[in-house]
């Protein structure tokens, strides 16, 4: 099957892409833009990948599912468009950082690319949402293509940050080698749970003294 997603990721996961769970995957996600309205637009899915080729891939943050609200979601995970209000998790997300790395500029607006340029793979487990049914993409295989997609990077590079936020994420770490990557585990960012483990929990700084001690580029936060 011929996906449109970045050159580097179709090598790595065009297994994936053969599988007939991929397929039905597929298939499904056409039908529901074909009839109803989903998020993000269909040049969006894959804008993740886009952004963050896999040979630059130095740190993961797993989201769940894309924003449902209309023009939030544009493909990576906590981020929004620009000229979007930012959501309460991102606000969330930017207090930590600010409390973690002082000296950070405040964010200019919620997207995220400015991350993702820098080798930040902002990815949500499931790719697409109908608008205003949270969930509703969910078990179709989304998470059987994004599980792999973990698991590739886990298998075929060394030293990179896997940023795990609330239960749902952490569950990933199975899929992860502990021996070769540094793996992050908090709270979620939202406002119902970041008070229990979010706040204080520094991954931002965590982050880039990791990627300073194995020899690599700290991300610009």
């Amino acid at each position: 099957m011929n996906v449109k997603i970045e050159e580097s990721w179709r090598k790595v996961l065009q297994s994936e892409f053969e599988q007939p769970y991929f397929q039905h995957l597929i298939a499904f996600v056409k039908g529901e833009y074909a009839t109803t309205t989903v998020y993000p637009p269909g040049p969006s899915i894959f804008h993740a990948f886009e952004a963050c080729p896999f040979d630059e891939v130095k740190v993961v943050i797993l989201g769940q599912d894309p924003y449902h609200g209309k023009g939030q979601a544009h493909g990576l995970s906590f981020s929004v468009a620009e000229g979007i209000r930012t959501p309460p998790s991102l606000q969330n997300i930017f207090k930590e950082l600010q409390a973690d790395i002082p000296e950070t500029p405040p964010a200019p607006n919620g997207n995220l690319d400015r991350w993702a340029r820098q080798g930040v793979l902002l990815l949500n487990a499931t790719l697409t949402v109908r608008a205003g049914e949270p969930a509703s993409h969910q078990k179709k295989g989304w998470e059987q293509f994004t599980d792999a997609v973990i698991r590739k990077i886990s298998e075929e590079k060394q030293h990179v940050v896997f940023i795990l936020w609330g239960a749902y994420a952490q569950k990933k770490s199975e899929l992860i080698d502990a021996k070769k990557h540094l793996i992050l585990k908090a709270a979620h960012p939202s406002p119902y749970a970041a008070d229990r483990g979010f706040f204080g929990s520094r991954p931002f700084s965590k982050t880039n003294a990791y990627l300073q001690q194995k020899g690599l580029e700290p991300i610009q936060w």
